[in-house]
């Protein structure tokens, strides 16, 4: 097992600050998470849908520069898509989008460690319903994992999404979400119930973040871990979620419990060593919030997982 593969859109993020300035930066939350990834050192490939224009030969140049290899037939949208990100006084950001959507062809094998799928990937037709067939397909062969990132601007009303998002979350064995995004699908449920419901479906490990109060984790052996977000001063939280992703993913790598050949442990995975990786994640995104837009650390820049 030595490559993972990141499904999803990459695209170009237009940023609006408090202050009236506009700035463009490379993004999609699936991207953000190949980034992190390839910066810790893991080969990573991206499958995405970008142009041979300006903004994506830019979003390239950016994939590149971070060690990840783009899948062939990535490059064949009409236009790169973007998101308009408004931030607000304390650095949050909402979100509207101009995307395209498509899946190019993937090979799947036994050297793939793991399989992220993420956010309007797996909910926006007709790149969704391959995201899904992928998704089934890759659990021959590798651990996937999903994070929901749930954009209403462009999913839709709850109901219309849900069934897709339940779909991949379905077939994913570790699934990245965040109180808020769990807030908009099941506005009845409190977030940790619905984590602890996910939890008995089939995934390995359901990790809720939320925000400065940390990430909470359910497994399906029962256990219930809650880590504390490092203190740091926030910049904005442009692609904090995705940095907790790709660190999550990296812990668990570390801990050799990826593949299909180890999922078995996965669900037996222990507290100390969960507690390990969700300390890693947050201690990636605490860095990528304490700068400007998206921008996650290098391995150099961690101090290694306890």
């Amino acid at each position: 097992m030595s490559h993972a593969l990141v499904i999803g859109e990459a695209l170009v993020d237009v940023v609006h600050d408090a202050s009236g300035s506009t700035t463009e930066h490379p993004g999609g939350s699936p991207a953000n998470v190949a980034i992190g990834l390839g910066r810790l050192g893991r080969r990573t490939q991206l499958a995405t849908w970008l142009a041979r224009d300006a903004r994506g030969h830019t979003v390239l140049d950016h994939l590149r520069a971070s060690d990840v290899h783009l899948v062939p037939g990535s490059d064949e949208a009409e236009r790169t898509s973007t998101a308009e990100a408004t931030l607000d006084d304390q650095g949050a950001a909402s979100y509207t989008f101009d995307l395209l959507w498509n899946v190019p062809e993937v090979h799947l094998d036994n050297d793939l460690a793991v399989l992220h799928v993420g956010s309007i990937a797996a909910t926006l037709r007709p790149g969704a319903d391959a995201v899904a067939e992928i998704a089934l397909a890759a659990r021959a062969h590798a651990t996937v994992c999903y994070d929901v990132n749930a954009r209403p601007s462009i999913m839709g009303q709850p109901a219309d999404a849900e069934p897709l998002i339940e779909r991949v979350a379905s077939r994913s064995d570790v699934i990245k979400v965040s109180d808020e995004d769990f807030r908009w699908l099941y506005p009845h449920l409190d977030p940790l119930d619905a984590a602890r419901e996910w939890a008995q479906q089939g995934p390995a490990i359901v990790i809720v973040t939320q925000g400065g109060e940390g990430s909470t984790a359910f497994t399906s052996g029962g256990l219930e871990i809650h880590v504390a977000a490092p203190a740091v001063t926030v910049v904005d939280t442009v692609g904090a979620g995705d940095s907790y992703t790709s660190g999550l993913i990296d812990a668990l790598w570390s801990a050799n419990l990826l593949g299909a050949s180890r999922r078995e442990e996965l669900h037996a995975a222990t507290e100390e060593q969960l507690r390990t990786a969700m300390s890693w994640a947050a201690r990636v995104a605490a860095v990528t919030v304490s700068r400007p837009g998206a921008d996650p650390p290098r391995r150099r820049e961690l101090e290694p997982p306890r």
